[in-house]
C-alpha cells in the first residue's frame, strides 16, 4: 500500500511522519523533500498547539494544530506582511515560526555551555569532575525510577485490556467483539462532529473510537496521543476490522479511525463532513495502525 498521506476533506496537518494534501491534489511530504531546510520544534503552551496555516499571508485556518513538542521539517521559510517569519511544513500548510525552536540549538546549547565553564575555571576540573560524577549518577537513578514508573503504568493498561478481552472471551468469541466494533461504527456514519465531543449524537475522532470501544466492552483512553500506545503496531497491508488507523506522527497523531473491512474506514472527519464511511487512498493514507482486539 503506498504510505503517502494526504488530506481529509479539504485539509488535514502533517507531522515527522505525516503527510497531506488538499482532495484533488497528489499528495506531498514534507518529510520527503530533498531541499527541506532544517528541523524544528514547536514551543507553545504545554498541552496545546500552535495553528496550521493555508498561508503565511491571509490565510485560512485548516482545522488542525501543531502539538507542543513535537517535531517538524521546514521545507520554506517566508516573511508576512508585518513582518512575521512563517515556515511551511507541507503542501499549503504554514506555521508560525515564533512557537518554535530549531532542533539543533536545543541539542548543542548545554554542550557549549559547559566547555564554556571548564574553560573559564581549569584549575577546578578535578574536583567539578567529582561532582559531576555524583550530579549523573543521581540523574541517573531518578531516570531509572521514571523508566521502571512508566513500565509500570503501560503493564497496568495491557493488563487491563488483556482483562477486558479475556472476560468476553468467556462469553464470545474475538471474532464476535471484531464484529460488534465494526457495526457500532457504522451505526454512528451521519452523526455530527465537534472538536472534543463523546456521543452519542456528536464527536470527535478519538471520541468516537472510545464510544464505539467501550459500547463492545473494551476500554480505550480519550485522547490519539494516548489511543495510539495499545496494542501492537500491524503493518497497513494486513489490516483486519476492528484495526485503528492513525494518521501523522507516530507518536503524537493527529487524528484516528476504525478500519471496518472492505479497505473502508469509519470516521469523525470534519465539521463539515461529520462521522462518514471512507475507501482508504493513496491520497489519504494512514501513518500507522494498530490492533488492540
Amino acid at each position: 500500500m503506498n504510505l503517502k498521506l494526504a488530506k481529509l476533506g479539504a485539509v488535514a496537518a502533517i507531522s515527522v511522519a505525516g503527510v497531506t494534501t488538499i482532495t484533488s491534489m497528489k499528495t506531498v511530504s514534507a518529510a520527503t523533500y530533498k531541499t527541506a531546510i532544517k528541523r524544528v520544534k514547536i514551543n507553545y503552551l504545554p498541552g496545546k498547539g500552535t495553528k496550521i496555516w493555508t498561508n503565511y499571508n491571509n490565510g485560512r485556518f485548516i482545522g488542525f494544530r501543531a502539538k507542543d513538542g513535537t517535531e517538524w521539517n521546514v521545507v520554506k521559510t517566508a516573511v508576512d506582511k508585518d513582518g512575521g517569519l512563517w515556515y511551511m511544513v507541507g503542501d499549503n500548510e504554514w506555521i508560525e515560526a515564533r512557537y518554535t525552536v530549531d532542533i539543533d540549538q536545543v541539542t548543542q546549547a548545554p554542550k557549549t555551555q559547559k566547555l564554556d565553564k571548564t574553560a573559564v575555571k581549569p584549575e577546578i576540573n578535578t574536583k567539578k569532575s567529582l561532582t559531576q560524577k555524583v550530579k549523573e549518577k543521581v540523574t541517573a537513578a531518578k531516570t531509572e525510577t521514571k523508566k521502571k514508573q512508566v513500565q509500570k503504568a503501560n503493564k497496568i493498561v495491557n493488563q487491563t485490556i488483556n482483562k477486558t478481552t479475556t472476560g468476553k472471551a468467556s462469553t464470545q468469541a474475538p471474532s464476535n467483539a471484531t464484529a460488534t466494533v465494526v457495526d457500532l461504527a457504522k451505526q454512528q456514519v451521519g452523526k455530527n462532529y465537534s472538536w472534543g465531543a463523546e456521543g452519542p449524537d456528536t464527536f470527535d475522532c478519538s471520541g468516537l473510537v472510545q464510544y464505539v470501544y467501550a459500547k463492545a466492552g473494551v476500554n480505550v483512553p480519550r485522547t490519539t496521543y494516548d489511543q495510539i500506545k495499545l496494542g501492537q503496531t500491524v503493518s497497513l497491508d494486513s489490516l483486519q476490522p476492528g484495526d485503528l488507523v492513525f494518521w501523522g506522527s507516530t507518536t503524537a497523531p493527529y487524528h484516528v479511525a476504525i478500519y471496518v473491512g472492505n479497505n473502508q474506514y469509519v470516521n469523525a472527519a470534519t465539521p463539515e463532513q461529520g462521522v462518514v464511511l471512507q475507501t482508504l487512498s493513496s491520497y489519504y493514507t494512514p501513518s500507522i495502525a494498530k490492533r488492540i482486539l
